[in-house]
This record gives structure tokens, C-alpha cells and sequence, in this order.
């Protein structure tokens, strides 16, 4: 069972992290987001059909974090970015206007990096997304996170990413985001 948030997660510094057939395994993904974002059933739903959609995309890539008895604690994926995709297309405006449209091209995109509440705080994330990005072709990497300062933001800063938009309002999103860049490999 997986501990609650402000609990202490048993074994957290025996999670593994590796490779993840995200498709096989989607709804305890979207579960472990869930958890980690707070999203409703119905979020759930309509994020389910993206991130297959997403796989399907050339270069897409994805890992998962599991304990020892294989329960899904964390995931990341992402792809080589494409300024023809939805998310290009909402952010280009806001990169372009902070002077930072380069950073659309020949980038790798971190789509979602989630890990459960329990799990925070133990290096998951961190070796999620520097795992990902090590095997990247593109010599930057590219997202967007919510635009707080929160525990997400602070760590994509030590790893190198930097504001490159702020106040990127996606449709039906009720925060706005920030967008953020960094040259690869990641800092360690």
C-alpha cells in the first residue's frame, strides 16, 4: 500500500528506476498523476487518450520508477518536440515574444514527470528526468510546470532549466505555466 502524503514512503531509496511500456501500463500512470497533480476522474480521461496519442510520435520515450514489488511510483516521458504539435502551438507565442522561440527547435520535450507524494523528496524525479534527457539526440530539453514556486521548479532549476516564458495560460488550464530550457546533459 502506498503511503499517504507526509508519510514516509518505506523503501524509497530502493526504487528503481528504468524502462516503462507507458502504453501497457497508462491508467497506473495517470493514477501516480493523479496523486501528484490532483487531477479529477474526468482529467483522467481525456489525458488517457493524449498520452497514447503521444507514444505513437517519433523518438517518444518513457521510464518509470518502481519499488521492489513492481508498484508504479513515478514515471516521465517526453519526445523530440515538433512545432507542428498542440503544445508547440500554444507556447510559440510567449517564447516568441520573451525572445525565445529558438528553443522549439531541435529540443527534447519532458511531456509529464510525476512521482507520488510519498516518494518526493528522494531523488526520483531527479533521476527520471536526468535519465531521459541522457539519452536525448537534441542538445536541449524543454517544459512547462506550473508557474509557482514549488518543490517541481526548484528542482528543474538545479538541474539547469531557466524561465524562458512565464504566464503561459493553456486553454482550460486554470493556472498559468511557466516554460523552461536547458542546454543537455542536465547538471548534476
Amino acid at each position: 500500500m502506498t503511503p499517504s502524503a507526509g508519510e514516509s514512503a518505506p523503501g524509497a531509496q530502493d526504487v528503481v528506476v528504468g524502462p516503462l511500456d507507458l502504453a501497457a501500463r497508462v491508467d497506473e500512470a495517470l493514477a501516480v498523476q493523479a496523486q501528484a497533480f490532483g487531477l479529477s476522474k474526468e482529467e483522467v480521461g481525456v489525458r488517457r487518450h493524449i498520452v497514447l496519442r503521444h507514444l505513437t510520435h517519433p523518438g517518444a520515450r518513457s521510464l518509470g520508477a518502481t519499488t521492489p514489488t513492481g508498484e508504479l511510483v513515478g514515471f516521465v516521458y517526453g519526445m523530440p518536440n515538433d512545432r507542428a504539435q498542440w503544445w508547440s502551438t500554444v507556447v510559440e507565442p510567449y517564447l516568441r515574444r520573451a525572445g525565445n522561440e529558438a528553443w522549439l527547435d531541435n529540443a527534447f520535450t519532458i511531456t509529464e514527470l510525476h512521482v507520488l507524494p510519498a516518494y518526493q523528496g528522494h531523488g526520483t524525479g531527479r533521476r527520471l528526468i536526468t535519465t531521459l534527457t541522457d539519452a536525448a539526440a537534441e542538445p536541449r530539453s524543454i517544459l512547462s510546470a506550473v508557474d509557482v514556486e514549488s518543490p517541481a521548479r526548484a528542482l528543474y532549476r538545479r538541474l539547469g532549466y531557466r524561465d524562458l516564458a512565464r504566464r503561459v495560460l493553456f486553454p482550460s488550464a486554470p493556472s498559468a505555466y511557466a516554460v523552461m530550457g536547458a542546454e543537455l546533459p542536465l547538471r548534476r
